[in-house]
């Protein structure tokens, strides 16, 4: 992690993806699992802001966050979708491994869900790619996105699970993006 003397850090832009990304990399939890609480990075503050409860009758499956230091069409960071036996808390960071990607357009948007493992959670780290699961846990995943904004009147359409080469390649062309919009070339 990066220090800043002088000013507060900022969990997109100051804590790093990792070393060995994007196999293996940080993700920042936003929503832990069973939460109706949608939080939001504030982009400029770096604060949890509290953006809604969710309308729908449904939690959120997983945990739920953004991996550091990438960048997206739909002008946040990428989305991450963290699967792991036990709900942590809002603004934790762990160590994740990316097995699949969820693609989603929500609102006319492309908003892709990178799908991926708790590292150091011994009921999950075994999972290397998104088919190893079983159906009815994607089956779940899908239900919640294509229903968690229908009683806001918002179009999500979930699209295709994709494999873990698909969600890598997602994950490099974000961490791309990224540092040719925040990171000065001469820095590079």
């Amino acid at each position: 992690m990066t220090t800043n003397r002088g000013h507060a850090s900022h969990p997109w832009h100051d804590l790093e993806i990792g070393e060995q990304a994007p196999d293996l990399l940080h993700a920042v939890i936003e929503i832990p699992r069973g939460s109706k609480v949608k939080y939001e990075l504030d982009k400029v503050s770096g604060l949890l802001y509290v953006d809604r409860v969710l309308y729908s009758s449904v939690v959120y499956p997983h945990n739920y966050g953004f991996i550091p230091q990438t960048y997206c069409a739909d002008n946040d960071p990428l989305d991450i979708l963290v699967l792991m036996q036990e709900p942590v808390v809002p603004f934790s960071f762990l160590r994740a491994r990316p097995i699949g990607v969820m693609q989603m357009v929500d609102q006319g948007e492309q908003d892709d869900k990178i799908i991926a493992v708790h590292a150091d959670d011994p009921e999950f780290k075994d999972y290397t790619d998104i088919k190893e699961l079983p159906t009815h846990r994607l089956a779940e995943i899908r239900r919640f996105f294509e229903d968690y904004k229908k009683n806001e009147n918002k179009i999500v359409v979930v699209d295709e699970f994709l494999g873990r080469e698909d969600a890598l390649r997602i994950i490099r062309e974000s961490q791309d993006l990224y540092k040719d919009l925040f990171v000065p070339k001469r820095s590079r």
